[in-house]
């Protein structure tokens, strides 16, 4: 890939422009090809992101207006302009906007898309050649069926699909599940 290094976006003007009670990803990195995620996301005043935990990618959220806390293990971190914050993965967090709300721009590897399998066939079963009719997918065991609906799963606000079988609140932005 020939990728051309540019200018992508400027925060600043993003920031301005959004609407005042515009929340969670105001911009995310979409260029193809890439090799990293990145967003800039806003919260409001007092919003939070609830406690999650990132078991695949540690984060790299950078501070670019207002300011809160991040709580991380236990320990409350305080966020201002200009702030770098380290998040390793398996690491479990909670961000609350202070008064001014909080923007921030979070960096990490690219997460692999996601995709649906049918279940590995044991290697002790014998394939079996499908009948006059039969599909090979039913011949070989597999009984999958349609995967069950995740819809409840998907961040309302970026569309973001959780991990979590039971989230509150998005782990990219920030938005609350509306069962949360």
């Amino acid at each position: 890939m020939n990728s051309v290094p540019r200018v992508l976006a400027v925060l600043d003007e993003l920031l301005t422009a959004a609407a005042p009670d515009a929340r969670g990803a105001l911009w995310q990195l979409a260029e193809p090809g890439r090799e990293l995620d990145a967003n800039l996301v806003r919260l409001p005043a007092g919003a939070e992101v609830g406690e999650h935990q990132e078991d695949v990618l540690d984060v790299l959220l950078v501070v670019v207006a207002g300011g809160g806390r991040a709580v991380v293990a236990g320990e409350a971190l305080d966020l201002a302009p200009t702030t770098v914050l380290w998040l390793p993965r398996t690491s479990r967090r909670a961000l609350v906007a202070g008064r001014d709300g909080l923007a921030y721009v979070t960096v990490h590897r690219r997460r692999p898309g996601l995709t649906i399998k049918p279940p590995a066939r044991p290697s002790a079963e014998p394939f079996e050649v499908p009948s006059a009719g039969a599909s090979a997918a039913s011949s070989a065991g597999y009984r999958g069926g349609e995967a069950p609906c995740m819809l409840d799963l998907v961040c309302p606000a970026c569309g973001r699909l959780s991990a979590d079988p039971e989230p509150v609140f998005c782990s990219r932005c920030g938005e609350r599940f509306a069962d949360g």
